[in-house]
């Protein structure tokens, strides 16, 4: 699986199954992705990253990798964990993933409604 940032500039292959396909609903993805950020994660060491990544620590929990170009968010990782993720969106072509839940729904935006059966988190 390849994928890229909207301008090019970030390439990156995930080299092992992802796990965890999901949908964030909490404020700051909204803000980062306009909408919502839908992800799948792997362990840290299965994604081949290539290009200028700008890692943003908004919280104490983890950071963000975003394309300091075009300003596509790419990438999530816990500073805890070994696992990161990575935009189902930013992936060139099929993913052949489903979404698993949703995620943060305690904080979703109040002008769209979760209508598809998937389990939700608060």
């Amino acid at each position: 699986m390849q994928g890229s940032c909207a301008c090019g500039a970030i390439t990156f292959a995930v080299n092992d199954v992802p796990l965890g396909a999901s949908c964030c609903h909490c404020s700051q993805c909204r803000k980062m992705s306009g909408h919502v950020w839908s992800s799948a994660y792997v362990q840290a060491s299965a994604l081949a990253i290539a290009g200028p990544v700008k890692w943003v620590a908004l919280t104490e929990v983890a950071h963000r990798g975003i394309c300091p170009d075009c300003g596509a968010f790419l990438f999530w990782k816990a500073h805890e964990e070994d696992t990161m993720s990575f935009a189902l969106g930013a992936i060139d072509g099929p993913t052949g993933l489903a979404l698993e839940k949703h995620i943060f729904t305690a904080t979703k935006g109040d002008y769209y409604t979760l209508c598809d059966g998937l389990p939700q988190k608060d």
